[in-house]
């Protein structure tokens, strides 16, 4: 019997999510952990960086960011500092902890991302990136 997508996303999903959380847990971060890190250090250089940022950049609810912005403050991963315009807008603002770990994250990142695309084509992985990406629209519609 033949998958279909969604069996195969399922089975990407939960291997990709143990690759990541392997390389990621000799620095003392989960997967997540590490590419919230590495999306807040990219996006902090150009400019404030909010939860509602990380929810839209990972699609995933307010609960969980919050859930997981929580423990990397606990982890002194990241600060959230009060805007003055509006005091329950907070920025999440990278420690010096996190600057430290972000290029250990990045080869950890980059370093999954070339076993994950191995033996793909430019064309094929150009393919992939485009039947995702619709997918994602038709879940959203």
């Amino acid at each position: 019997m033949e998958k279909d997508c969604g069996v195969w996303i399922s089975i990407l999903f939960h291997k990709l999510r143990k690759r990541i959380n392997a390389d990621v847990q000799s620095l003392g971060l989960t997967g997540i952990q590490s590419r919230v890190i590495h999306y807040i250090l990219e996006k902090h250089a150009h400019g404030p960086v909010y939860q509602r940022d990380v929810e839209g950049a990972f699609g995933v609810s307010r609960s969980t960011v919050t859930g997981i912005l929580q423990q990397m403050e606990k982890d002194g991963l990241i600060q959230r500092e009060s805007v003055a315009s509006d005091a329950r807008l907070k920025s999440l603002i990278p420690t010096q902890k996190a600057i430290r770990l972000d290029a250990q994250v990045d080869e950890c990142l980059h370093r999954v991302e070339r076993c994950l695309t191995q033996g793909l084509s430019d064309a094929q992985l150009a393919a992939f990136m485009d039947a995702a990406a619709q997918m994602s629209v038709n879940l959203d519609g």
